[in-house]
């Protein structure tokens, strides 16, 4: 036979007891008495209790703010001390609570400044290039070579010499630089294209030590006509005119022509 030994029983911890669980115990136990409009403050913990109590046990004294006094005789000595110690709450019957907005003045964004207007000037070409930057050429005109003297390039072209430069001209009115060689050249029926660029690939180019008197002297954004020696003759840039003078070109392509 099985016997099983009895455990032993222990009484469960309760909640240590403060001054508010008398006050309430107290409260409570005269509810049947006072009725359901009635309120009490617990100061000890600063927690106000509200009860309603019937309209029979309000004050009869005109007051409709003061509290029907309650029954503290049962709560304990600590209960009666924080309760006497505690803050009256009182609120008036017609108390109101206003909130005043303040004043919102709405301001618009300035408007955003304009941006300023660049103007750009028109691309140009590699003749007025020239124009505005210094070059390193000789400052005079140098006079006829020799060898203008039986061929016919050099021939035609120093008739032209004094023509001014004028940018695009094709003409004996105004002549740029590769509008001069084009004209000169198709004088003797060879027809050159028109800008410098595509006179690049005119002819067949030949070093310095074998160049002669009427090829052409090519270089970036400009031509000329060589004369043989040290000499050219072309169209330099606006503000000059058609003129022999000596090559200042630093390292220029020859070409021959036909």
């Amino acid at each position: 036979m099985t016997v099983s030994p009895e455990r032993a029983r222990h009484r469960a911890a309760r909640r240590p007891l403060t001054p508010l669980d008398d006050f309430a115990t107290a409260a409570t136990g005269s509810l049947s008495t006072v009725g359901r409009r009635s309120a009490v403050v617990a100061a000890s913990s600063g927690l106000v209790l509200s009860m309603a109590f019937p309209a029979s046990a309000a004050p009869t004294d005109g007051s409709t703010n003061a509290l029907p006094a309650v029954d503290v005789s049962a709560l304990t000595a600590s209960a009666r001390a924080a309760l006497a110690t505690s803050p009256v709450v009182s609120v008036p019957v017609d108390a109101a609570w206003t909130f005043e907005a303040p004043a919102i003045t709405v301001v618009a964004n300035p408007e955003p400044e304009p941006e300023p207007v660049v103007v750009r000037a028109p691309a140009a070409s590699r003749s007025v290039e020239r124009a505005a930057a210094p070059v390193a050429e000789a400052p005079a005109a140098a006079p006829a070579p020799q060898s203008v003297a039986g061929n016919s390039v050099l021939e035609i072209a120093a008739r032209y010499v004094g023509v001014p430069y004028v940018y695009g001209g094709t003409t004996p009115d105004g002549f740029d630089c590769s509008g001069f060689t084009s004209y000169v050249f198709a004088q003797l029926g060879i027809s050159l294209p028109r800008s410098s660029g595509d006179q690049r690939y005119a002819g067949t180019v030949v070093s310095r030590a074998d160049a002669l008197p009427g090829d052409l002297i090519w270089s970036p954004g400009h031509v000329a006509i060589y004369a043989g020696g040290d000499q050219q003759i072309d169209s330099p840039r606006p503000g000059k005119s058609v003129q022999f003078r000596t090559i200042w070109q630093s390292n220029p392509t020859f070409i021959r022509v036909g």
